[in-house]
């Protein structure tokens, strides 16, 4: 292990490793497959990136998410360490220059999701790599248990076939036994080591409130602890506004979601990590390459929608072992708020069938063809030409893309853009003739450089924010300045691109994939089930119950979360109702003799007896005896 010690402080600069994270680098460069089950700050990317740096060749990692894939990419670049991923919508031309890269440039680690495995040109590439092994992340997905199930892991192990004598590393963070054999058995993996850390964590208080105003009780919260704190909310628009709320209240916060561009989420990051904005509100994107130890508490305003959503998330606190806070937020609406939500969101076969069928009358696709490139989406466009629920759209997007029937991409880095054709002079007597403009154009010259020289990215949403406007009206000004041959404007209007994986063939594809669609939204309604039982729950330990999920039983209380804190509540006045009962009835009486007619723990009865006497309800005599006053 000392060559894993020296690369974890070479790269990572750290000085040991943390349990059990030394026996699974030692398992995979025995040459062993693996199955790392470790929760949220475990560290599962040193199990496979460590070995890796050990290993000849190339690590070949398949991972479910794009932004999950850029995150690791870019952090291991920053430590120097050389890796890439391939592209979505990336040419034979870019594919074949990219595996060359690899072979001929030292490259330790090529990043892929599963889709993009099916591919026959990337198999016949990888196959000429020399691959160190293979980690599979977020390996759940494997699983139709799982609670992300992604049809297309299933056939990872067409690597078998390609590379024989590969071995793999399983890693995952939310996994019960039922999924576990499920990852096992889908990768054909042999005589496996199976490495699982405990979903206890001591120092994380799960702590559930039924409030009414929960924007005053996360002013109550922020004003109590000083921790650094993440926010979870379901929806963009709520990022902003709870932001601005505690911004207006001295709690200096930023917001983080999907919608964000690259520079907007790196400003936000940065000034979370370096606490120069110690709250961070944001909906479940921000969640990727968080490593900061010291989050002391983690905030889930609205319902998270499974257990393991909740413990992935609120898993981000606690990190450096000290006493960290894990609160949900709810009232009495919450419970049927969720329940209407998964109604109107989650879809039914008919309706996959439906909107898959006008997806490709969107893009007036034939019976039995295929478009070669990706092509530019609205969501609410389509939404509203057809009439469909956007949340269901989305959904349905999703179900599509998780089957490997379409592959879909944000765009929302994408941005339009301007050139000024006009002198500033004459701009100037532009704006004087069209008054109604004149603040709108010094807006944009205030907030842009090099108009009048090159093509330059704007944000119909920040112009619109800094004019007190809508977005419309943003572009309608745009328009009009076009057309007065003030400047050119380039509008972009897709907020996703789709790229179509198979041949239009309507419901028969459907058909085909029904059964696994049809598991995904059962498993679906049944997480969501299980979280609002979990806290609806108020008499089992939470420590206990989330252990219980994940097949780990155990029946020792935590003591700190608020099922536990509540019983001890309770406790203490039993204890105190006890005492007072057997004072009145036997009248004077030590410290010694309480004890003996109650059955509490005697450091409890001198605590409680303390408290009766500062509250001036009993009193204690010379012969140190207390009675009732």
């Amino acid at each position: 292990m000392s060559d894993a010690n020296k690369t974890l402080k070479k790269y990572w600069n750290f000085s040991t490793f943390i349990e059990p994270q030394g026996e699974i680098i030692q398992a995979v460069l025995d040459k062993k497959d693996v199955i790392a089950l470790l929760p949220t700050g475990g560290g599962k990317s040193i199990c496979f990136q460590v070995p890796a740096l050990i290993k000849e060749g190339v690590c070949l990692v398949i991972s479910p998410l794009i932004s999950l894939i850029q995150d690791q990419v870019e952090n291991l670049k920053k430590r120097g360490i050389k890796a890439t991923s391939i592209q979505s919508g990336a040419s034979e031309n870019e594919i074949l220059t990219l595996f060359d890269n690899i072979k001929y440039g030292n490259y330790k680690f090529l990043y892929i999701s599963p889709e993009r495995l099916q591919n026959t040109l990337i198999q016949k590439k990888i196959k000429q790599l020399t691959i160190s092994f293979i980690a599979v992340d977020e390996a759940h997905c494997i699983s139709e248990w799982g609670h992300d199930f992604r049809p297309a892991f299933r056939n990872i192990t067409i690597l078998r076939d390609l590379i024989p004598d590969v071995h793999f590393i399983a890693l995952t963070a939310t996994a019960n036994k039922r999924v576990l054999l499920d990852i096992e058995k889908s990768l054909n993996l042999k005589e496996t080591n199976i490495f699982k850390k405990s979903f206890f964590k001591e120092h994380l208080a799960y702590q559930i409130f039924t409030v009414e105003d929960k924007l005053k009780k996360l002013q109550q919260i922020f004003s109590k602890t000083k921790k650094t704190g993440i926010v979870y909310v379901n929806s963009r628009k709520k990022t902003v506004q709870i932001a601005q709320f505690l911004n207006l209240n001295n709690f200096k916060s930023s917001f983080y979601h999907g919608g964000l561009n690259t520079s907007e989420k790196e400003n936000a990051f940065k000034n979370w990590m370096t606490e120069k904005t110690p709250i961070m509100v944001a909906t479940n994107a921000f969640g990727m390459g968080i490593d900061k130890e010291n989050v002391g508490i983690v905030i889930h305003f609205d319902i998270p929608y499974s257990i393991e959503n909740y413990i992935q998330e609120a898993g981000r606190a606690g990190r450096n072992h000290k006493k960290a806070f894990a609160v949900l937020l709810k009232n009495d609406n919450d419970i049927s708020n969720q329940i209407e939500f998964e109604k109107k969101t989650v879809p039914n076969i008919k309706e996959v069938k439906e909107i898959h069928r006008k997806l490709y009358q969107y893009f007036r696709i034939s019976l039995g063809e295929i478009p070669e490139n990706s092509l530019g989406f609205n969501l609410l466009e389509f939404s509203k030409i057809y009439d469909f629920s956007v949340s269901k759209v989305d959904a349905v997007l999703r179900i599509l893309a998780n089957n490997s029937i379409i592959e879909i991409t944000n765009t929302y880095n994408k941005k339009s853009s301007i050139i000024f054709h006009e002198t500033s002079k004459n701009i100037t007597f532009y704006a004087i003739n069209n008054i109604y403009l004149k603040n709108f154009i010094n807006s944009i010259l205030r907030t842009y450089t090099g108009l009048f020289e090159q093509e330059v990215k704007i944000d119909e949403f920040l112009l619109a924010k800094k004019n007190n406007m809508t977005s419309t009206q943003v572009i309608g000004y745009l328009n009009r300045l076009e057309k007065d041959g003030i400047l050119s404007y380039h509008r972009v209007q897709t907020d996703s691109e789709i790229r179509f994986l198979i041949p239009r063939e309507d419901d028969k594809i459907i058909n085909f994939f029904s059964k696994e669609i049809t598991q995904f939204l059962k498993q679906k309604e049944k997480k969501s089930i299980d979280f609002l039982s979990f806290i609806q729950n108020n008499l089992i330990c939470r420590s206990i119950q989330i252990l219980d999920y994940f097949d780990e039983k155990s029946t020792k209380k935590c003591g700190i979360c608020d099922v536990c804190l509540s019983e001890k509540k309770y406790e203490k006045k039993d204890i105190i109702f006890e005492i007072l009962m057997v004072l009145n009835e036997k009248g004077k009486l030590s410290s010694q003799e309480i004890n003996q007619f109650l059955n509490f723990n005697e450091k409890d009865i001198l605590i409680n007896l303390r408290q009766l006497i500062s509250e001036n309800k009993i009193t204690i005599n010379n012969q140190n005896k207390y009675l009732i006053k």
